[in-house]
């Protein structure tokens, strides 16, 4: 019989995982250094291993043929999402596309840090200051955190709130990175006021990705891969359920200037930079937390 009196939940504490990480170094016996991926909040970015380690480029065919499954019915897609999405993938390059601009957003993102990170006048580079999520890993096991210099105490006081912002602010001010919020991960208010006006200005201005008109942000270019995978399987005869059918895209969005919530997809109704997205199972507290409204 164990000697363990203190009381404990029987099915114990399910903790988040980092899955397998590289080992670097010890400074002593309970302190060691591991390295750590970051996904950054409220940003996405074009991508360019998707699906798994695949080029997206090698997506063109299939987006093509998906535009063609879309115009003639057969995709399982409304048909003012289909329209809003058959240009972007009936130009055949919607893949090649994704993958420059997310090579591009790369380099922006290399080179800010370089930036940024750099000392006036010193060769010593700064460190970064982490804000990081509630729920603090995704299920690749990254850790979900706003990443900005740690700037001094002195530096921050002569700064405007811009001028200190996070990458994850500057990469959506540059136009390589779509706003991405979802709830309950959001910046504080006055930190979510700066990102939309930021983003809108971006978007407006047509910089980065947002200067041509085929461009799918980030998850768009998943959505559709996805979709793609659904209707072949239709095609192929395959039975699917109802939520199968729909199982593609699943986050509900709301306009941040309204309060309106929107079924998935109906995304595309909300301008790019007032969009909030809200996971399935955590629409009915987002409604109460948020003070929400239907859409129509």
């Amino acid at each position: 019989m164990s000697d363990v009196a203190i009381f404990w939940d029987p099915k114990g504490m399910e903790l988040d995982s980092l899955r397998s990480k590289r080992y670097l170094r010890a400074t002593d016996g309970d302190t060691p250094y591991i390295s750590v991926s970051i996904r950054m909040l409220s940003i996405d970015t074009p991508e360019v291993h998707y699906p798994g380690n695949s080029k997206p480029s090698r997506q063109d065919d299939n987006l093509r043929q998906l535009a063609k499954w879309i115009k003639d019915g057969i995709a399982p897609v409304d048909s003012e999402l289909g329209d809003y999405l058959y240009p972007k993938l009936a130009s055949g390059k919607a893949g090649s596309l994704q993958e420059e601009q997310g090579k591009k957003a790369t380099e922006v993102f290399k080179d800010l840090v370089e930036e940024k990170l750099s000392r006036p006048g010193s060769k010593k580079k700064r460190s970064v200051f982490l804000r990081v999520a509630d729920q603090p890993f995704d299920r690749y096991g990254r850790l979900l955190a706003y990443m900005a210099p740690n700037y001094k105490k002195d530096e921050r006081s002569s700064m405007t709130p811009k001028e200190r912002g996070t990458f994850n602010l500057l990469m959506v001010e540059t136009g390589w990175a779509a706003p991405f919020p979802i709830y309950p991960n959001l910046p504080k208010h006055s930190d979510l006021v700066l990102f939309q006006a930021t983003a809108q200005e971006a978007y407006e201005e047509k910089r980065g990705g947002w200067g041509d008109h085929l461009t799918l942000a980030g998850y768009e270019f998943r959505m559709c891969v996805r979709l793609y995978e659904t209707t072949r399987k239709l095609i192929k005869g395959r039975k699917l359920s109802d939520t199968e059918k729909s199982s593609w895209v699943t986050r509900f969005c709301v306009d941040v200037t309204t309060r309106r919530v929107y079924y998935p997809q109906q995304y595309y109704k909300v301008k790019p930079y007032n969009r909030i997205f809200i996971w399935p199972e955590d629409v009915r507290e987002a409604v109460g937390m948020l003070n929400l409204l239907p859409s129509g």
